[in-house]
């Protein structure tokens, strides 16, 4: 017998938006990373860095389509677009640095 007082849990229509918009650029930036650091032979910090950004990305795509997930989806989808640009502005900063 189905109970028609529960609440159906429908997806969110914009729930795409944000890991969208975190893949675009991140997901190009980590594979470049990722086998940029992946040559050297060893695990370094950065390289554990990168592949968390990987995981982080994977799975804001992964959470459920709900209202109630949004927050998080946006905060992993962000987290990972930071983690994909952080060794790129750091081998900025660094040749900015060895330059002057």
């Amino acid at each position: 017998m189905i109970d028609d007082r529960l609440p159906v849990r429908t997806a969110h229509p914009t729930w795409w938006r944000a890991p969208l918009i975190a893949t675009l650029p991140g997901a190009p930036l980590l594979v470049w990373e990722y086998s940029l650091f992946r040559a050297d032979g060893y695990t370094s910090g950065i390289e554990t860095v990168i592949v968390l950004g990987m995981i982080l990305l994977a799975v804001s795509w992964l959470l459920p389509h709900r209202r109630s997930s949004r927050g998080l989806r946006l905060f992993l989808a962000g987290t990972a677009l930071t983690t994909a640009v952080l060794p790129l502005l750091f081998a900025v900063a660094l040749g900015a640095a060895m330059s002057t």
